[in-house]
């Protein structure tokens, strides 16, 4: 039996839907506890900006081919056995960690691609069934509070595992935070079983709805902005964490900034998901750009620990005011679309593909930066270029035209 919560506006809460958010926030929870420190972890074994970008590529190449297959199979299976085999293989990555330890930067393209397969069945199935089990009137809380406890992982995740890294020696720490997020994807596997089946039929026509961009400029719109967006995440999503590293060479000051960031974003996520109103989406998408390319430029010179800190703030404010209304405005574009009933896995396919070759291009580029140019000089130029990805959708957004309610 549904229940009404009222944190965040007036919404029926389904088992579902209760159900999807307790899965996102131990993902969260998880990825918040050990993915930054994957990075540090593999830097400090190679020290080489080449091979944490490596790594990073791999991910992000086997992501969206890995969609293209999920979605395929999201039309012939059950979604919640997508979303599964997702779990699944993000555990595996986190076992293949433990199982190579110290000679992991030995296996950094096989290590990234297990993770780039388990964040693409993951990442389908989640959206898929986020679009299936969320109405528009839902959306924006559904996002909102997602944002929430990613916060909250976001808080408890990096400062734990700051303190248990530098509490132990040498590797040691890694060791236990990494069993750790292993043990909580365990459980969202669990929790999945409690989800209730959605057996899929008809036809897998990626194609078709690649080529539906052509004839619908919501979609075409959409996409381009998914693009800009990968373009700033490709690189930024590694390289901050390997800055604040290098400016303290501690992990308890990666956890402090993790836990300053999640802290601000918590209180942020809970005001956008209850006063962003539809009317406001693209002001909101605007003002959030612009505050994370600020935030770029604050940092790219002159780099020390508290102008850092001063980011994650900043940051901290603009993600959700930008991704809040940006992902609500997604699912509405998708929901108006051509079968958007029938093809709503095509339609994730798709989007994920353009933010995943945003985030090709921007690693590719931070590669070819730091091998043919002096790191130093190039990366605050590079790092000027590709911040002005999230700020950029504002342009393909604020022509976007939704149906008036």
């Amino acid at each position: 039996m549904a229940k009404r919560f009222k944190l965040l506006g007036d919404v029926e809460l389904t088992k579902d839907l209760s159900l999807l958010l307790i899965i996102g926030g131990l993902y969260s929870l998880s990825v918040a506890l050990s993915n930054t420190f994957v990075n540090i972890y593999l830097w400090k074994q190679t020290g080489k900006y080449s091979d944490i970008a490596l790594y990073n590529l791999s991910i992000v190449v086997l992501q969206p081919l890995t969609f293209i297959l999920a979605g395929r199979w999201a039309k012939k299976i059950d979604r919640v056995i997508v979303l599964r085999i997702g779990v699944i293989f993000l555990s595996l990555f986190y076992l293949m960690v433990l199982i190579t330890g110290t000679k992991a930067a030995t296996f950094l393209l096989l290590l990234g691609s297990i993770l780039g397969v388990g964040y693409g069945f993951y990442w389908l199935a989640y959206n898929v069934l986020t679009f299936e089990i969320t109405e528009p009137e839902t959306r924006d809380f559904f996002n909102g509070f997602l944002g929430i406890l990613s916060s909250i992982g976001g808080m408890i995740g990096p400062i734990a595992a700051g303190i248990i890294i530098t509490r132990f020696e040498k590797f040691t720490g890694y060791t236990i935070v990494f069993g750790l997020s292993l043990g909580l994807f365990a459980l969202a596997v669990l929790m999945s079983f409690s989800l209730k089946p959605r057996p899929a039929k008809g036809r897998y026509c990626f194609k078709r709805i690649l080529e539906e961009r052509k004839l619908n400029d919501n979609w075409r719109l959409i996409t381009n902005a998914h693009f800009f967006q990968g373009l700033r995440e490709g690189t930024f999503l590694f390289v901050i964490s390997v800055f604040v590293y290098l400016s303290t060479g501690s992990e308890m000051a990666l956890g402090t900034f993790g836990l300053l960031n999640s802290g601000i974003s918590f209180i942020a996520y809970f005001l956008a998901s209850r006063m962003i109103k539809k009317s406001y989406r693209k002001k909101a998408i605007l003002i959030g750009g612009i505050i994370l390319y600020a935030a770029v430029i604050l940092i790219v010179w002159d780099l020390s620990y508290a102008k850092l800190l001063v980011y994650a703030g900043m940051i901290a404010i603009a993600y959700p005011l930008l991704l809040v209304p940006y992902m609500s405005t997604t699912y509405d574009v998708i929901g108006i679309g051509w079968k958007a009933a029938e093809m709503r896995i095509e339609y994730i396919v798709v989007r994920e593909i353009f933010l995943n070759l945003g985030r090709i291009v921007s690693i590719l580029a931070f590669l070819a930066a730091v091998t043919w140019f002096n790191a130093e000089r190039s990366i605050p130029i590079l790092l000027l270029l590709l911040g002005a990805g999230h700020t950029l959708i504002y342009f393909f957004i604020k022509r976007v035209h939704l149906p008036v309610a």
